[in-house]
């Protein structure tokens, strides 16, 4: 049973014949700015599992980069969307009201952990829709024109959210950009200048937000700040408390939305459903949370989950869409409720973290390449560097790394501004075995690059 498999290859190389031959016909008829550097061709997906073409079985790390939380093909899910299938695919929620978004929306407003209590909530269909929606509902709601928005940060590919995102790579060619989009240092503390002291630092990173208001945008023109709990293509890192509790207070200071970017975070990865809910917690909840990913496992769905003051300030028609809240998308993501909570996947995220990081930050001391470990649950990544005392940045060893790993049946993904760190995203229903050999896989990968 392919859900309890463990890495598995039977060809000779990877890709195998089939596998070869179909990514072959996707360089001849898809674009190849979409790219795709595995050597991977899905047939089967069960729990934390793939089967390829060629009969090869890979323990799968990336899970559609934070999508699978509750792991490939979750039988409950499967069957969600069969029942909600024959009644009805869809009926656009701006025509017809259907009870799958009510249901879903209901309770996502009772665990959304934003600054009020009286929520509402819309959906839409990615990620990056989900944070252009939010900046829309901030900038309706504050009647205001800019935003600022943080180093390392990434949002989408839309053109709003291109330009929120930090990385130009994602947008060669693209400009001219919208304007009101100004941005501010967010804490890296593995490479904070050495002369500084940690408070230093995030002292200097606040000031870099104040300092929006002095070079770029006056306060009371800006709508919101929007912040990932822990940046994902920035390299796993996660946002120092202190810093959010600053960050939240120059907001409620100047009359300014505090956006948290869920959209990778969310639905367990982290330990917690929302990884805001660490914010709450300290006292610095956000006003707006856009969500995504998981929140379907797999289904295209995303929210926004903000105050019915914020909510209700938007004028008619500014938001919405034609699929947003697709009947099976919310019958997928009502189920997946259901399954973190039966199955205490919040509880396996944190045990999953915890071995996870204790075996990754062993291999730190083992290798001199391994430079740093951090994370928050399951969400957790390894910054690969020349050797410890530079901190180099070693973006060749890691794109070796994850050919070497897939070769052997694991599959990770790399991140970061540098393209230096391997982030772990594994599904939260990985068994303990799959968990021991994948780190095993890891290590030995490890092991085989630096020679």
């Amino acid at each position: 049973m392919l859900r309890e498999e463990l890495p598995k290859i039977v060809t000779e190389t990877v890709p195998g014949p089939k596998a070869a031959a179909m990514i072959e016909r996707r360089k001849n008829i898809v674009p190849d700015a979409i790219g795709c550097g595995y050597p991977v061709v899905i047939e089967n997906g069960a729990g934390a599992m793939i089967e390829d073409v060629d009969g090869n079985v890979f323990l799968d790390w990336i899970g559609g980069v934070g999508v699978l939380n509750v792991g490939h093909a979750h039988p409950r899910l499967v069957e969600a969307v069969k029942a909600q299938s024959e009644k009805y695919f869809h009926g656009m929620f701006n025509i017809v009201t259907h009870e799958g978004y009510l249901t879903l929306a209901e309770k996502l407003a009772a665990v959304a952990p934003i600054k009020e209590d009286v929520k509402k909530v819309m959906f839409a269909n990615s990620g990056a829709e989900a944070d252009e929606n939010a900046v829309k509902i901030a900038k309706g709601a504050t009647k205001r024109p800019n935003i600022i928005v943080f180093s390392g940060a990434f949002h989408g590919r839309t053109m709003l959210t291109m330009t929120m995102t930090a990385k130009k790579a994602y947008a060669v060619g693209m400009g001219p950009f919208p304007d009101g989009v100004y941005r501010a240092q967010f804490p890296y503390l593995y490479r904070k200048p050495e002369h500084m002291t940690e408070g230093e630092y995030l002292e200097q990173c606040v000031k870099s937000v104040r300092d929006v208001f002095e070079n770029c945008s006056p306060a009371d023109y800006v709508a919101a700040i929007v912040m990932e709990p822990l940046q994902g293509e920035g390299g796993f890192i996660p946002a120092p408390i202190e810093f959010v509790k600053a960050v939240r207070q120059i907001c409620d200071e100047n009359g300014i939305l505090l956006i948290a970017d869920e959209v990778q975070t969310g639905f367990g990865r982290t330990g917690k459903l929302f990884a805001s809910e660490y914010w709450k917690e300290e006292g610095c909840a956000p006003d707006i949370i856009a969500t995504a990913k998981s929140i379907a496992g797999g289904v295209p769905l995303s929210a926004v989950i903000a105050s019915r003051e914020v909510m209700d300030a938007v004028p008619g028609g500014v938001i919405g869409g034609t699929y947003g809240g697709n009947a099976l998308a919310c019958a997928a993501g009502i189920e997946v409720l259901k399954v973190m909570e039966e199955e205490h996947l919040l509880e396996r995220s944190n045990e999953i973290g915890e071995k996870a990081k204790a075996a990754f930050e062993a291999m730190k001391e083992k290798y001199e390449v391994v430079g740093d470990v951090r994370g928050l649950g399951a969400m957790i990544g390894v910054e690969f560097v020349t050797d410890k005392a530079t901190k180099n940045p070693n973006p060749t060893f890691v794109k070796a790394f994850v050919q070497e790993c897939a070769q052997h049946g694991l599959m990770v993904e790399s991140a970061g501004i540098y393209g230096n760190v391997i982030r772990f995203l594994a599904p939260l229903v990985m068994t303990d075995a799959q968990l021991e050999a994948g780190l095993k896989i890891y290590d030995d990968a490890i092991a085989a690059c630096m020679k």
